[in-house]
């Protein structure tokens, strides 16, 4: 099985380190800092780094080959082109294995085209579950859950890179180790570690163009090119919990509430599927509740795929019953902590 295609197809503009927006408020990002001249790596706090991560991506277009790996030998790459234009941030994306697609998104616009059963997808994505996908300012909690270093220099599709260690001061999270290039701060490379700090997974730029002479009108173009295809558009209704009929008993630490959505679950008949996704600052966990179904939601399981867990339960009170599918960047015990935490409001 390979792996995700979001690790794939939405890891791009995954190059500065936060995986969903924890900042209650939209507000600019701080320039990137240049590192200073003796080569050294700027000694940062964790969340000055996220900050010039985030900024790194905004600033900079680039052309590059983007690879994942994971322990289990799953291997999924793609091409990605990707260009900022002021607040404009573009992409475009060609799967090099598994099933052939081309992603295109144009801020929160997104549109996959499958040309094998000549079906494009479209959709909006206010939080795109990019690992970084910062709106705003880092949350300052953040420090309260990870540390940071430097621990060393490297070299990556030819640029020089700062190595920093990010390290989890709980077991709900993963630690990170990422290779930021030195003048920009771009993310060329990251690595997923466990709580023994072995890798689970790795992305990385095999080859990386900087400042590529990228054209928008072009992307747009190709973007609009539905001639042929079958257009299957993705509703999403915003939400919230509580409207829903859902509480969480108990917080996770670290993880707060991003957003809630609602989408149909297929016939009339099956009702809707509610998506509750949260954010420590760099992981994330989706929730999604649906009513259960015998026929298809009999076997509750717990799934890994390098980094990512899926734990599928049936949820049951006086009310009724649910199916629940936990999807996660973090330790089986994070996602069993928010199925535990799950209740009906009363």
């Amino acid at each position: 099985m390979p792996i995700p295609e979001r690790r794939v197809v939405l890891l791009t503009a995954a190059l500065c380190m936060a995986r969903a927006a924890t900042a209650q408020t939209r507000i600019s990002s701080p320039p990137a800092k240049a590192a200073p001249a003796s080569g050294e790596a700027p000694t940062l706090g964790v969340v000055e780094w996220l900050q010039r991560m985030h900024a790194a991506s905004r600033q900079r277009s680039y052309v590059g080959t983007f690879v994942v790996s994971a322990e289990a030998g799953d291997l999924s790459s793609a091409r990605i082109w990707h260009v900022c234009e002021g607040d404009l941030q573009m992409e475009r994306i060609e799967s090099l294995s598994g099933q052939r697609r081309s992603t295109f998104r144009r801020n929160d616009r997104v549109v996959t085209f499958l040309p094998e059963t000549k079906v494009v997808k479209t959709e909006r994505r206010e939080n795109l579950e990019l690992f970084p996908n910062l709106l705003g300012t880092p949350d300052s909690s953040i420090a309260d859950f990870y540390g940071v270093r430097v621990v060393g220099k490297g070299r990556v599709a030819g640029f020089d890179a700062d190595v920093v260690l990010l390290e989890p001061r709980d077991d709900l999270r993963f630690g990170y180790r990422v290779w930021t290039e030195r003048r920009s701060g771009l993310v060329v490379k990251l690595q997923t570690l466990d709580r023994e700090s072995k890798v689970i997974e790795q992305s990385a730029f095999s080859e990386l163009q900087l400042d590529a002479p990228i054209k928008v009108h072009a992307l747009t173009q190709m973007m609009s090119s539905t001639a042929g295809y079958r257009v299957e558009k993705s509703e999403l209704e915003r939400t919230s919990a509580e409207r829903e009929g859902w509480v969480l008993t108990k917080p996770v630490a670290g993880f707060k509430p991003v957003n809630c959505y609602r989408r149909p679950a297929g016939s009339e008949a099956q009702g809707h599927t509610m998506q509750w996704t949260f954010s420590d600052g760099l992981a994330s966990v989706s929730l999604f509740l649906e009513p259960y179904d015998a026929a298809v939601q009999s076997k509750e399981v717990l799934l890994a795929l390098g980094a990512t867990y899926t734990l599928t339960r049936r949820l049951s009170d006086k009310d009724g019953n649910w199916w629940l599918t936990a999807v996660g960047e973090v330790p089986p015990e994070t996602l069993d902590a928010f199925a535990r935490s799950l209740a009906r409001a009363r």
